[in-house]
């Protein structure tokens, strides 16, 4: 038996267009079960800091759920307060191809961009 309540909120991040379709591209490329859906949070570390979370899990009790078209997004209320208003999009360079967090949330970032300070 199943005990956990889905809640759907309004998202409080934003994916662009260029980041769902390579989100769609890595689940279909990767098999994602259709039961998973894509984490965001924080955790300690990094050389700013925090870290973000980024990749494709099964929803857990403390999770919100909110969707972004197509995309079922899963995060721990508690990090909401780090990642409220941030912007994930997809970046393809000369330089560096991947995931790019716009976070208004950040009082500094590490040179790579994915750790940061709060």
């Amino acid at each position: 038996m199943n005990n956990i309540k889905e809640t759907v909120v309004q998202t409080p991040i934003t994916l662009t267009d260029s980041a769902v379709t390579a989100l769609k591209r890595i689940m279909e490329e990767q098999n994602i079960a259709e039961d998973h859906g894509l984490r965001v949070g924080v955790k300690g570390g990094g050389c700013s800091g925090f870290s973000y979370v980024l990749g494709f899990d099964k929803q857990k009790e403390k999770d919100t759920v909110f969707k972004i078209g197509d995309i079922t997004v899963f995060m721990e209320k508690a990090h909401g307060i780090y990642l409220i208003g941030m912007e994930i999009d997809w970046v393809e360079g000369l330089n560096n191809r991947g995931f790019s967090f716009n976070n208004p949330n950040a009082d500094e970032s590490c040179g790579c961009g994915s750790s940061f300070s709060a």
